[in-house]
C-alpha cells in the first residue's frame, strides 16, 4: 500500500481516502461516509449499531470490512474500518438517506479520475503538478522531484529485471538512494 492519501470533498464535507496500489482500489473510512449520509452527531456509534444489525441479518458487509490506519483529526493514526467502492455502494443501500444518489455519483467521479489516470498517466502527473504548485513549489523544484521519481523507478525496474525480489533489501536500497537524492537536492537549493 502506498501512502497516497487524499481528502475528497462531498457536499463540502471531508472524506478521507487511501489508495492501495496492489489492489488498485480506493478505500474510504466508513465513519466518514456514515457522517456525510446521516449527518449523525456520532457517526461512530451509528456505524457500530448498523454493523451489529447487518451481522444479525447475515450481511457480509460488516464482516468484510478491512481496517487501515488513517489520519485522525487529532493528528494521530488510528485503525479505522474502511470500505472500497463496492462495499460503499452496499453500505449506502443500508442507510436510509436522501443523499445516497448524489453520493453514488460522487464515488463514480472519484473512480473515474483514477481510471483516467491509469489509462493516461499524464493526467496523474498534471494533477501532481497542480498540487505542488498550490503548495507553493517552484516549477524547477517540481521538475526535479519528477525526475528523481523517474530515475528511482528506472533503477528499481532494473533491480527487478536482475532478479531482486521486493522486500526489505529492496526497501533499504531504495531508501538509501532517496536519502542521497534528498541530500544532493538540498545542497543545490
Amino acid at each position: 500500500m502506498t501512502k497516497d492519501t487524499a481528502i475528497k470533498l462531498f457536499n463540502n464535507k471531508q472524506i478521507r481516502t487511501i489508495w492501495n496500489d496492489e489492489q488498485e482500489k480506493w478505500y474510504f473510512p466508513i465513519v466518514d461516509i456514515v457522517g456525510v449520509l446521516t449527518e449523525s452527531p456520532n457517526p461512530r456509534k451509528y456505524w457500530s449499531v448498523l454493523k451489529t444489525r447487518l451481522k444479525k441479518e447475515g450481511s457480509q458487509m460488516a464482516t468484510n470490512c478491512s481496517q487501515l490506519k488513517m489520519l485522525s483529526s487529532d493528528g494521530k493514526y488510528y485503525k479505522t474500518d474502511v470500505a472500497d467502492t463496492e462495499h460503499l455502494f452496499r453500505l449506502i443501500q443500508s442507510i436510509p438517506s436522501p443523499k445516497a444518489e448524489p453520493f453514488k455519483l460522487w464515488l463514480a467521479q472519484v473512480g473515474r479520475e483514477r481510471i483516467d489516470e491509469i489509462e493516461d498517466p499524464e493526467i496523474g502527473i498534471d494533477r501532481l503538478m497542480e498540487t505542488y504548485l498550490r503548495k507553493g513549489y517552484s516549477t524547477s523544484r517540481i521538475n526535479q522531484r519528477l525526475k528523481s521519481i523517474e530515475v528511482r523507478k528506472e533503477l528499481t525496474d532494473e533491480w527487478e529485471n536482475r532478479g531482486m525480489k521486493k522486500g526489505q533489501e529492496f526497501a533499504i536500497l531504495t531508501d538509501e538512494i532517496t536519502q542521497a537524492i534528498i541530500f544532493h537536492y538540498q545542497k543545490s537549493f
